[in-house]
């Protein structure tokens, strides 16, 4: 790091479970995150001020007028513009030394296992099941973490998946998204359009999930593994789940 980056992210080399070697971890890290919405511009704009080296951005979607109450990387004069575009600027704003990659593409089954295979960790802040799914049994089929997260309402809901422990097959601590959330389960997609959500909620999530994939990236801490977060935000009550790893799952079991 030369002087200018010793000075930008002093306040956390000053943090002694961090210091230099953490900041230089994140600095050399690619993390991938779907989804340039509530969650994901929360996420983004941490994960960029952190320092992160590299920031891949994939989300199809255009900003529109409904939210820019509580995607607050986008603004008034970028309606119509590419989500992912949008997002790109307010990081780069944040930090230019930060490099971004935005691909205004959905995130699906024919560029999810190049786009996980290139990153260091995952970021879900997609808005359907489909799309967890899909990124999910990517993730453990290239052994990547993945940090998941979900909004709608005044309830949301975090959990960190990890790989399973190499020669420990039956290591029921690590559960992935499927063992909690089975692909098969019903589980309809409401649209925020006609459900709503409480705009700081999307913030606190999201934030929540930068913080999580720092701590694997550093590494510090104890991820949010093997337990399911949920709040609700009316109360602002936070419910722990510990959560295991199906041995049946269809995704990640033998």
């Amino acid at each position: 790091m030369d002087d200018h980056q010793l000075l930008r992210y002093s306040r956390h080399i000053l943090l002694p479970e961090l210091g230099v070697e953490a900041q230089n971890r994140w600095l050399s890290s690619h993390v991938l995150i779907i989804g340039a919405g509530g969650l994901g511009c929360a996420a983004g704009l941490y994960l960029g001020a952190a320092g992160v080296g590299a920031l891949t951005l994939v989300d199809d979607d255009c900003v529109d007028l409904t939210n820019l109450q509580r995607q607050i990387a986008h603004t008034s004069n970028r309606v119509g513009q590419a989500k992912v575009d949008s997002l790109r600027q307010a990081i780069q704003a944040l930090n230019p030394n930060t490099h971004v990659q935005a691909l205004a593409q959905r995130a699906d089954r024919d560029n999810l296992d190049t786009l996980v295979k290139k990153a260091d960790v995952v970021v879900d802040c997609s808005d359907n099941f489909a799309t967890r799914q899909a990124t999910n049994a990517v993730c453990v089929r290239r052994a990547k973490p993945l940090v998941s997260g979900a909004a709608t309402g005044w309830d949301a809901q975090l959990s960190v998946h990890l790989p399973k422990t190499p020669g420990a097959p039956d290591d029921l601590t690590r559960p992935c998204y499927a063992c909690i959330f089975p692909p098969q389960s019903e589980a309809p997609d409401v649209a925020c359009a006609t459900m709503g959500v409480f705009a700081p909620l999307v913030g606190i999530v999201g934030s929540m999930q930068a913080a999580e994939t720092l701590k694997l990236l550093a590494p510090t801490g104890t991820p949010v593994v093997g337990r399911l977060l949920m709040l609700h935000a009316q109360s602002m009550v936070w419910t722990s789940l510990c959560v295991q790893r199906d041995p049946t799952c269809s995704v990640c079991g033998p």
